[in-house]
């Protein structure tokens, strides 16, 4: 089972790349509409599968030169923000991947998604080089309590869609807009396509305004615009933790700030605005 098929030419490592998305990608708020959770994880996914064909390409020519092991290093991603520009009916969706700003220790890069030549979505990443901080490394964020240790959550029934019923959670409500959770899924990013751990991660990410709600979602809705997350440490395992806290003000703008958690603890942190718009009673 899987969030997107690779369509065609989708395996070819040239974009564009085009996949198709299944039925577990149906929105929370419109279940013909796709999710933009596992919108991100593919676009991850992209992202990763280009960086990887060009530090190949990158290795060939290097050796073709007679510099063999000499090209630049692996970078890091350490800021992803993503912006939803429109919303996407459940199908097809494709791919480019577009360097803006080049480099052998800092790199910037965007993600394009768009569905019948408009782009919905658009990722820009930020990478950096890898250097030894191991006898500095910590931090002050509290640890999350681990996921056998809070109730067993049905996050079904609060929001509809197939993508919710794809994720397995636990939850403990801390009070209004507060919530701590750890959500798996068992799809896989892409169909028959090993996706990194961190494409794993990023595709439940989109949870966090459903996870610590203010408003009930059939009175109010409040939707996400965009999603910036921030790591100091890359997340392992199945389990995506986050520690939420919901806050929405006076005049329709909203906010989630999310401490986010592996097994091992602390990993990150994101924020997504809000657009919070009162539905009309019928």
């Amino acid at each position: 089972m899987s969030y997107f098929t690779p369509l065609p030419d989708a395996d070819q490592r040239t974009l564009p790349a085009r996949y198709l998305a299944t039925e577990h990608t149906g929105g929370a708020w419109n279940p013909q509409e796709q999710h933009v959770a596992p919108v991100f994880g593919l676009m991850v996914h992209v992202l990763q599968q280009w960086g990887r064909a060009r530090q190949s390409e990158q290795a060939r020519q290097a050796e073709q030169n007679g510099q063999a092991g000499k090209q630049a290093p692996p970078l890091r991603p350490v800021r992803m923000s993503f912006d939803i520009l429109g919303t996407l009916p459940v199908g097809e969706v494709t791919c480019e991947v577009h360097p803006l700003r080049e480099g052998r220790t800092v790199e910037l890069v965007e993600v394009g998604l768009s569905q019948g030549g408009r782009t919905a979505v658009r990722l820009r990443a930020w990478f950096l080089a890898e250097f030894s901080t191991e006898d500095i490394a910590g931090s002050s964020f509290e640890r999350l309590d681990p996921p056998e240790s809070m109730e067993p959550w049905d996050a079904t029934a609060l929001w509809p869609g197939g993508f919710i019923a794809s994720l397995e959670g636990r939850r403990r409500q801390l009070g209004e807009g507060r919530s701590q959770v750890w959500i798996r899924s068992e799809q896989e990013v892409v169909e028959g396509e090993e996706a990194s751990e961190l494409a794993s991660f990023c595709s439940l990410l989109d949870t966090a305004n459903g996870v610590a709600v203010r408003a009930d979602p059939a009175e109010v809705a409040f939707p996400n615009l965009d999603l910036t997350v921030s790591f100091f440490r890359m997340p392992q395992g199945p389990w995506v933790g986050m520690d939420t806290t919901a806050s929405i003000g006076t005049t329709g703008l909203g906010l989630t700030h999310t401490v986010l958690h592996d097994a091992d603890g602390p990993v990150g942190a994101m924020t997504q605005s809000l657009t919070v718009r009162p539905l009309k009673r019928r």
